[in-house]
């Protein structure tokens, strides 16, 4: 949610306009109250600067120096094979110790996947890179049985002159990955492994980051978790060490495409160089632990990868409704006014969140006894409870560590988990503290048990006075605000903290601070206060792509020890130093692995414990996590907004491709900042953004402290542009839940990009204005200001081998002449079509999806050029983790329809209307149930030629059937 110091300190001086900071009477300085905005609780700490290798002209190319291995003892199995690798030559040491010897480990796991594994021989301190992930943590691929028998990934390799090997598609003998010409770097710091790429070559994924969907031949991603907001092509908030490539064929008369996908299974900092027709990927340590997935369809890439690292959380019914949260509720009533005006102007909502505003001071698992105090905010809750809503607030990992010399700071959740061990230490044993909101901060260690239980037991407790519904779980990479343990030693420095003035006031505070706290940043934050946060963003970005030509750089050498704060191989992290806004990287874990090992995994160690948390509190009640920092396999937990964005144009633009890289890293669950987080929206961007996100899995409106207030409900236009979109949702919901629940047992994304559904068209390759959910629902926004049409293309319409359908008209898109279809789009409408071929089963509009899912089925039947179509539907009570469930499948043609059901879920609804787009026929009026003639009424329109039955069947799902029509 927040960004970096000078983003922390602008802010905070907008929290709380009114602070005053009281010296103590023993002062020397006089006890007189000034009016200051203070940059509170963080040292001045920062880390030295350093070069990126990839900006550095005189950086040594490991690829000239080193020597590469030779394969020894090579050892075929049933499976694959094993091998010896040993240095060809002289070490190198380019960036670190060279390994002098390795194992190689290549099994081919399953038909449709590689598996192939190079780990030092021996591990010690003196040639390993310390740390391999455990499946506990991070899952690896296992054997199927008979995987060998069917393969379409094959393993070949050569010594000549050094060490490389290929991977090859079994069915066509495109080699997918080769690493000939290239030498094979494995040092205690630095591993490099190069494969050569197609020219103009298709790639995609590789995140966090925000860019294009498809990434260019030009360009580095830099995997180190990072509070960096939204900033264009540098490392923000997660990691995913997945790429797919799709590549065309268009040699044989048609066009033909095979997908297939990469997985460095290494959560190490690392650098993936993208050039002209190679790839080098570099990480700082680990493993070369490669997955090689085989698909050939982008989809069953996907699919494929979900399997190693984790299917999806399955999600509850009510998160699929509207989020509305804000920074800057500064009390219970304000809260309960936002749900009112919802209500008042006829918007649905469904959660109703809250940012930092509610804690006591910024500390976890404590509200403001005066703002936020447990009884007026359980009477809140109740009553949102009791009319089908629902109430999530934000938790940080940063734990406050009181004053040690005030008994007064005391704060009993850092107390208990410090008592049972539960957060990082320095590499001395002492306690690591670093700087976030609440001041001087602890950092759960997620590795370990004991803070495991902690964390545990301090989120029973807040539950048992407040009952939330899920945990929102920022700042999670994790960031600190300064480098090092800043608070070791500097306790004495926290302010003391007390609450005055009149309840409900947010602004009422007193911090009292020793007479030695240096109050040195008067004039700054005075200056930052009246800046807007989009001249501090330029500022800040203008200050990072300018580097001095006068500045030293700490350059470190490759040594047996590892030097882990500044390693010799510099990654292009855009905070610089690898501790710079983050944990120390020394910081150490209980089982003594440093965070340098282990960093980008904090998010998802978090996500974890809290997920398995909310289990032990509620143990058959899906757990909903909502989290920033996110690494391969955190879908089975959590769900992910994007972060930081700012409220732009572009930013909705990117909005699409985040979603749907999302889709590739295996979290479905994935929204953004709607209608922005940071700076002023304005009411057409809003409209537009509230339409959009409307269509994307997780559906949050959310904004900053000191912007203007964005709720839908603040222009006439956005709220009837937000009931408009949220009708078409609602009428959606249960297809998008069972696109949820496909994504949970079988890894299918929810959101999809055209060259997803339509891989044989490369004209496709780089299309990310628009999107499909599924395959039925193609959803075209408009992403430009000022504009009232939009320009589409609908895959395969023009070649006539499919139909598109406009969802508000019903009426079939008639074949365009040119690929790029201009849409009338007024403010106030998206545009969203059926994909022909399939069957949707829709539900009524309402103010809560609790209403929603107690009204009458209709059936949408949008038949294909061979007038057929056919669809699925699952059912359940949408929230038990294990319970009844019921599975519904459509097949249609021209004159019938079918419903085959399974399952035990009772779904008491009836239904009421059966509507037949792209009939070539009029229905004579005819219709039967099971043989037997049905009262019904059909009507017909020579418009779109549709034609809607009227037909009453009780408890529709409840048993299989067919009507037919003639």
């Amino acid at each position: 949610m927040k960004g970096s110091r000078g983003w922390r300190q602008w802010m905070l001086a907008l929290v709380f306009p009114g602070l005053i900071i009281a010296r103590p009477a023993s002062s020397s300085l006089g006890a007189t109250s000034i009016s200051y905005y203070p940059q509170a609780t963080m040292a001045a700490d920062k880390a030295l600067p350093v070069l990126a290798n990839v900006d550095d002209p005189s950086a040594v190319d490991a690829q000239d120096v080193c020597p590469g291995y030779k394969a020894t003892n090579v050892q075929t199995t049933e499976d694959g094979l094993t091998a010896d690798l040993v240095l060809a030559g002289e070490a190198c040491n380019a960036y670190g110790i060279d390994i002098p010897a390795l194992n190689l480990m290549v099994e081919y796991q399953a038909d449709s996947r590689l598996h192939v594994q190079i780990l030092p021989s021996v591990l010690t301190a003196a040639n390993a890179s310390y740390y391999t992930l455990s499946p506990d943590l991070v899952l690896e691929g296992l054997l199927e049985p008979g995987s060998h028998a069917h393969k379409e990934l094959s393993f070949q390799w050569s010594n000549e002159p050094s060490f490389s090997f290929n991977v090859t598609r079994v069915s066509n003998g495109d080699v997918l990955f080769s690493t000939t010409g290239s030498q094979l770097v494995y040092e205690n710091q630095f591993l490099e492994i190069v494969t050569s790429l197609p020219a103009e070559y298709n790639l995609y994924g590789l995140g966090e980051v925000i860019h294009s969907l498809r990434l260019g031949n030009n360009l580095t991603r830099t995997l180190w978790a990072a509070n960096a907001g939204n900033t264009i092509d540098i490392n923000t908030y997660g990691s995913h060490p997945i790429y797919m490539e799709t590549r065309y064929d268009t040699a044989h008369g048609e066009n033909r495409s095979h997908s297939h996908g990469v997985f460095l299974r290494n959560a190490h900092g690392q650098d993936v160089l993208l050039r002209e027709e190679k790839l080098t990927w570099r990480a700082l340590g680990g493993s070369l632990d490669l997955y090689f997935f085989s698909g050939p369809s982008p989809v069953e890439v996907i699919q494929q990868y979900q399997v190693v690292v984790g299917l999806p959380a399955m999600q509850r019914y009510h998160t699929l409704g509207l989020h509305q949260c804000r920074w800057g509720y500064a009390n219970w009533s304000v809260v309960q006014e936002v749900i009112d005006n919802y209500a008042r102007f006829n918007i649905p909502l469904e959660n109703m969140w809250n940012d930092i505003d509610y804690m006591a001071f910024y500390r976890d698992f404590d509200n403001d006894p005066v703002r936020f105090g447990y009884s007026e905010g359980r009477k809140l809750i109740d009553s949102l409870h009791a009319n089908g809503q629902y109430y999530i607030p934000i938790v940080d990992p940063g734990i406050y560590v009181p004053n040690p010399f005030n008994a007064s700071d005391a704060y009993e959740p850092f107390t208990r988990g410090n008592e049972s061990n539960a957060f990082l230490s320095n590499p001395d044993g002492s306690l690591f503290i670093g700087a976030v909101w609440p001041g001087y901060t602890a950092f759960p260690d997620w590795l370990d048990s004991s803070a495991r239980e902690w964390w545990a037991y301090e989120l029973q407790a807040w539950h048992d006075k407040l009952p939330w519904d899920g945990s929102w779980l920022d700042m999670s990479e994790a960031a600190s605000d300064c480098a090092g343990s800043c608070g070791s030693g500097n306790l004495h420095l926290q302010p003391i903290i007390t609450q005055t003035g009149l309840p409900g006031s947010a602004g009422n505070l007193v911090l009292e601070y020793p007479e030695e706290f240096n109050l040195t940043n008067a004039t700054e934050a005075a200056v930052a206060a009246s800046q807007s946060a989009s001249e501090l963003a330029a500022e800040s970005a203008t200050a990072t792509a300018s580097t001095s030509t006068s500045t030293t750089y700490v350059q470190s050498t490759p040594n047996v020890v590892r030097d882990v704060e500044y390693p010799p191989y510099v990654i292009n992290n855009g905070h610089g130093a690898l501790s710079e806004g983050a944990i120390a990287t020394n910081a150490t874990h209980h089982d003594g692995t440093l965070e340098y090992d282990i960093h980008n995994l904090f998010g998802l160690g978090e996500a974890q414990t809290t997920y398995f948390a909310h289990l032990a509190m509620e143990p058959n009640r899906r757990p909903f996590l909502i989290t920033r920092s996110t690494f391969a396999g955190s879908g089975r937990y959590t769900g992910h907004w994007g972060g930081d964005n700012n409220s732009r144009w572009g930013s909705m633009w990117f909005a699409i491709p985040q979603a749907l890289s999302f889709q590739l890293f295996g979290i479905p669950m994935f929204g953004v900042d709607t209608c922005g987080f940071m700076g002023n929206t304005d009411e057409e961007l809003c409209n537009r953004w509230m339409q959009l996100s409307a269509f994307f899995p997780f559906y949050r409106n959310h904004n900053v402290l000191g912007a203007i207030p964005q709720e839908p409900y603040n222009w006439a236009s956005v709220i009837e542009a937000t009931i408009t979109a949220q009708k078409v949702r609602f009428a959606l919901l249960p297809y998008l839940y069972t696109l949820l629940y496909q994504a949970h047992a079988t890894g299918s994304p929810v959101m999809r990009a055209l060259a997803w559904n339509f891989p044989n068209d490369p004209r496709l390759a780089d299309a990310d204005t628009q999107f499909f959910l599924g395959d039925a629902i193609l959803v075209i926004p408009v992403l430009e200001v000022g504009v009232s049409t939009v320009d589409g293309v609908f895959p395969g319409l023009v070649e006539g081998t499919d139909l598109y359908y406009d969802w508000y008209s019903q009426s079939k898109v008639d074949v365009p002449s040119t690929w790029n279809i201009t849409i009338s789009a007024p403010l106030g409408h998206i545009p969203v079509y059926i994909h022909g071929g399939n069957v949707l089963a829709v539900q009524d509009y309402a103010m809560t999806t609790r209403a929603a899912r107690q009204t009458p089925w209709s059936i949408i039947v949008a038949l294909d050029i061979n007038q057929t179509a056919e669809g699925y539907l699952y059912l359940d009570d949408g929230e038990s983790l294990v319970g009844d469930t019921k599975s519904v499948y459509f097949t249609a043609d021209k004159s019938s329809l079918s419903v085959s059901v399974e399952g035990d879920f009772i779904d008491s609804n009836g239904l009421d209307t059966i509507t037949i787009l792209g009939l070539d026929s009029v229905p004579d009026g005819s219709v039967r149930v099971d043989g037997h003639i049905q009262d019904a009424n059909i009507t017909w329109n020579d418009t779109n030629n549709a034609a809607v039955i009227g037909v009453s069947l009780e408890s529709a799902f409840q048993s299989s059937w067919t009507i037919t029509w003639d």
